[in-house]
């Protein structure tokens, strides 16, 4: 680390660094969690335009190791090892390669901040910048970042680091999300919808569907807080959760009771609870309302009734799983300025989303069109709608997804963009600055997928399997549009494969056997793609309810995108120039210590 200031600043750093580590010691962190099951590994961090800092708490009087992996794997890890010794604190920064042997990194870019132990636990700090300019360090962004964790008993010895054992994991985090600056105040009633009970069969999709009644109360409240209840041991099996608004009008016996969604023998009152109310997937961990919006209950217009639908994935089929999970909602007579409502965007859910097998790259495209948004943004809300946080969601073939924005066909900055998907972990952002969407304007969903593993197609649907392309938008004030999305023509896509005359009547199975059978290959999946994505689109446009926009089922063709618009990057900096931070505190510190000279003499 020294070694990138100048010789001349070397002096005056060592007493820099010094105040600046007793300073930090007592800083406040911002973020915060716990990376291993049994509660022995706590995280926390903090971080600015440039630097992050970390905070690792463990039970271990040991080495500590904490890293940094493309795909959570040690292969090609970014990784520090640290610990304290006799009652001082050592950092080594390290990589993995691809036979994940660890190596001491030439470029130490790790700074420890202080260190301390006792007889059971090792609390450690440490910060980096963002970006290194270091090919063995992982660039920390707004993605999805892997973090995996080790530790041992004993600390790093003259040959190096022991293996850690079973003493290990990974968790995906998103390190730079801004984080939800609202609190609830303590006290805050709450209320729970959940599953009792529920056998969750032997198949490794389920959609399991409950009409459940909301709170009742005597007059208009604010829900300001939506979190998951997962029963203990369910983490892995309770993919995601979804609430609909029933008609309000729903038989009472119908109340509390429990099917298989999707189903022939469903309950027809079922097909009544349309309009998405909210929604969370595997990972995240809750969601506050910004001070200034809530989710309107006690209305005329609101959720009296809700479903809902609890995705199980259960690959390994697993006999014998009782589940009970749920949400609880926090609400609150104190009304928020604004009533928020939830859009859903992207590919409409069908067999007609395909992606060929074997491809190391297929970009999916759902759009939320002008005409879409003028039809009903025009009537309700001719202002537009301010939207303050997105939730993207894909299957197992995800890989990268971006929720883009249009504006006279000149694409703005994204309204979210994750380049590190990881299915399991999916979550709401909170956008940095709410995004006001007019009616001119038009989303597009967009999805990156890997099927490189896969032999045959793997089709648009509700099982893990396949896939989907969405994205949910939170915004105010709340009107009524339920989903804006849109589907590929499908006759351009069979004409793709040679199908020259098409019969809507045609069972799906002779559709899907068409599309098996045809010799794919990376560059005709290709060619494929790029076909796809300029063919019309089917407009979904639907309101509350079963309800639906005059646009509902036009044929548009994509807009033309005359200016297309990257997700922002930062550049780092040379690693040879001292940090901007470390010459303000330098010159900072040669007043505060008065030794003005000392720096004129330097």
């Amino acid at each position: 680390m020294f070694t990138m200031l100048p010789a001349k600043y070397v002096q005056v750093f060592f007493i820099t660094f010094w105040f600046s580590a007793t300073l930090s010691h007592g800083s406040g962190f911002t973020h915060s969690t716990i990376l291993d099951p049994h509660g022995k590994y706590h995280l926390k961090w903090r971080f600015d335009q440039r630097t992050i800092t970390f905070e690792i708490e463990v039970e271990t009087t040991g080495y500590v190791g904490f890293g940094l992996s493309p795909n959570g794997a040690m292969a090609f890890s970014d990784i520090v090892i640290s610990g304290v010794t006799d009652g001082t604190p050592y950092l080594q920064d390290y990589f993995a390669d691809a036979n994940r042997k660890v190596h001491r990194d030439v470029h130490q870019n790790y700074r420890m901040e202080y260190g301390r132990e006792n007889g059971t636990h090792t609390v450690l700090a440490f910060s980096r910048d963002l970006l290194t300019c270091d090919t063995s360090d992982k660039d920390i962004t707004e993605s999805t970042m892997r973090v995996i964790w080790a530790y041992h008993s004993e600390d790093v010895g003259a040959s190096g680091p022991l293996y850690h054992g079973a003493n290990r994991g990974r968790k995906s985090l998103r390190l730079l999300d801004p984080g939800s600056k609202a609190s609830i105040p303590p006290g805050t009633m709450s209320f729970s919808l959940r599953n009792i009970n529920v056998s969750v069969p032997v198949k490794d999709t389920t959609y399991w569907c409950q009409i459940l009644k909301i709170q009742q109360v005597p007059k208009k409240h604010h829900i300001i807080r939506i979190e998951p209840l997962i029963q203990r041991g369910h983490e892995n099996l309770v993919h995601h959760i979804l609430l609909y608004q029933c008609d309000s009008r729903l038989n009472e016996r119908e109340l509390y009771f429990g099917h298989e969604c999707y189903h022939p023998n469903m309950p027809d009152s079922f097909l009544t609870c349309e309009t998405i109310v909210f929604a969370w997937a595997i990972g995240g961990e809750g969601f506050t309302y910004p001070p200034h919006v809530g989710l309107s209950i006690g209305t005329s217009t609101d959720p009296v009734n809700v479903l809902m639908e609890i995705h199980y994935d259960n690959p390994f089929l697993q006999q014998g799983m009782v589940d009970s999970s749920g949400l609880r909602l926090f609400y609150t007579p104190e009304l928020r300025q604004y009533d928020a409502g939830v859009l859903e965007i992207g590919v409409w859910v069908s067999l007609y989303h395909m992606l060929p097998p074997g491809m190391p790259e297929y970009v999916s495209e759902g759009h939320c069109t002008r005409e879409c948004l003028q039809e009903s943004l025009g009537q309700e809300m001719p202002g537009g709608v301010r939207v303050f946080a997105v939730l993207m969601h894909a299957h197992l073939a995800g890989r990268a997804l971006r929720t883009r924005h249009f504006r006279k066909q000149e694409e703005l900055q994204p309204l979210s963009h994750d380049e590190g998907f990881d299915f399991n972990f999916q979550e709401f952002q909170l956008l940095k600055e709410e995004r006001l969407l007019l009616p001119s304007d038009n989303l597009i969903t967009e999805c990156k997928y890997n099927t490189k593993g896969r032999k045959s197609m793997t089709w648009g649907g509700l099982s893990t399997r396949d896939e989907m392309c969405l994205s949910y938008l939170l915004y105010y004030p709340r009107v009524n549009l339920a989903r804006c999305e849109s589907l590929p023509e499908i006759t351009g896509q069979l004409k793709f494969i040679g199908v020259k005359e098409i019969q809507l009547s045609v069972p799906n199975f002779f559709l899907k056997q068409a599309m098996d059978k045809y010799r794919w290959s990376t560059e005709r999946g290709q060619s494929f793609n790029q076909q796809v994505l300029q063919l019309p689109v089917n407009v979904r446009c639907t309101k509350w309810g079963q309800d639906t926009w005059a646009t509902q089922g036009m044929m548009v063709s994509p807009p033309e995108v005359k200016s297309e618009v990257k997700p922002p990057t930062k550049t780092c900096r040379s690693a040879s120039e001292p940090s901007r931070e470390v010459l303000h505190l330098f010159f900072t510190m040669c007043l505060t210590f008065s030794i003005v000279q000392t720096c004129l003499n330097l």
